[in-house]
């Protein structure tokens, strides 16, 4: 067996925030884990749809980015996009 190359092998500290909202047509239930690791960004696990993206500011004025990472539909992301504007 030949050796393992890693790119990368490194342990950081994290903070991470569990939270469960009900939108008007959806359901949502996050794990947002924010550390220095994504230049500033949050890797955001949408525990329902077993999806994630690393998000930022940026990302959530991105048209239609919420819809194609998470396969939901305009109205579910525009309840997502409204909560990840106040939280992130």
């Amino acid at each position: 067996m030949s050796e393992r190359f890693f790119l990368y092998d490194d342990t950081v500290t994290t903070k991470t925030r569990f939270v469960s909202f009900m939108g008007e047509n959806d359901r949502h239930d996050l794990a947002i884990v924010y550390s220095d690791r994504h230049y500033g960004k949050a890797l955001v696990l949408d525990v329902q749809r077993n999806k994630f993206a690393i998000i930022g500011q940026d990302d959530l004025d991105e048209p239609g980015y919420l819809e194609y990472a998470y396969g939901i539909d305009e109205k579910a992301a525009e309840e997502l996009r409204s909560f990840l504007y106040e939280t992130l």
